[in-house]
């Protein structure tokens, strides 16, 4: 196996396993108990920024490679990229179920794919037609088996889709923004840069924390914060944190090196599929046909993606481009 084979074969899998722990976001109202789902978020970015703050003192050497103004910059996507993003898709799924919003995230890899092989050609855009379509085709049969569910009222159908769009710009914002800087950093400082996008991702949530308050958003203070009461929302509230905003990002930086930013744009679509089986899961009921079907399509979509675009890379041996959120 020469190396471009193996470096592209450990983007995938660390691009796959970053996907699967991003869709931990989308089971986050299904296990808050009787908590909020603002009780949750806030607990789970506390932790993040904690964990992103014991991540800048393992990585302090490497300070000095990242400017003071990349260092405020990082801080920023991780407010935007991880705190705005996960409460988007948290109320996006609160409001509509488990298929909607992961369905509608399911645009960002078509999105992202046109953007990157405008940027960066990769493959001839014929090759593409197809691979896309499928994504499309899955994106629509999963929002029309969706607005059939009985339970769903028209405000709240709406309120989702609004937070599902929402999640779309914020991740399709943080993507071009990230990529911009990591081209620009050296390789060894991609843990600080996480760490410091996990920071700040903290930090937002520690600024918005008094204002939840002020407005009785919060559930702690009046059914208890203590361990006997509230043991299960902050083991939920960590495991998110660690394997979506942790595992999830510093796996995804590591494996946008590796990749062409139109294929990790196609494998995007992954966290999708995931998402849904997982919240599908928690609902406990199966999907409808239209869902179902709307799953195989990106499925399929990004297998065929990923087979068109490896045998371009390894054929035409093109330049690796960064994305990442």
């Amino acid at each position: 196996m020469n190396s471009a084979r193996a470096s592209i074969l450990i983007g995938l899998f660390l691009a796959v396993i970053a996907t699967l722990g991003w869709a931990l976001n989308f089971v986050a109202p299904y296990v808050t108990g009787d908590y909020s789902l603002y009780d949750l978020m806030l607990m789970r970015f506390l932790f993040v920024g904690v964990l992103g703050a014991g991540g800048i003192l393992l990585c302090r050497a490497h300070l000095h490679l990242i400017t003071p103004s990349q260092q405020l910059l990082a801080g920023a996507l991780g407010a935007l990229g991880c705190l705005g993003y996960g409460v988007c898709i948290a109320a996006g799924v609160h409001f509509t179920g488990p298929v909607l919003t992961p369905a509608m995230v399911g645009m960002v890899p078509v999105l992202l794919a046109l953007l990157g092989n405008a940027r960066h050609k990769t493959v001839e855009w014929r090759r593409l037609i197809l691979p896309l379509s499928c994504l499309m085709a899955g994106l629509a049969l999963s929002n029309l088996g969706n607005l059939h569910q009985p339970s769903l009222s028209a405000d709240s159908w709406l309120a989702g889709l609004l937070c599902s769009l929402g999640a779309v710009v914020l991740w399709l914002l943080f993507s071009v923004l990230n990529q911009q800087q990591l081209v620009k950093l050296p390789a060894q400082t991609t843990g600080l840069w996480t760490a410091l996008m996990l920071a700040g991702a903290g930090i937002a949530a520690l600024c918005l924390w008094p204002f939840m308050q002020a407005l009785g958003l919060l559930r702690l203070p009046v059914l208890g914060a203590g361990l006997e009461q509230a043991a299960p929302l902050y083991a939920w509230a960590l495991v998110i944190a660690v394997m979506s905003s942790v595992v999830g990002a510093w796996a995804w930086n590591v494996a946008t090196r590796r990749l062409p930013m139109v294929l990790s744009g196609q494998l995007i679509a992954l966290e999708s599929l995931f998402a849904t089986l997982l919240g599908l899961g928690f609902a406990r009921r199966g999907p409808t046909l239209m869902e179902a079907a709307g799953l195989a399509a990106v499925l399929i979509g990004v297998l065929m993606a990923v087979r068109i675009i490896l045998t371009a890379r390894l054929d035409t041996a093109l330049p690796v481009t960064i994305t990442g959120r």
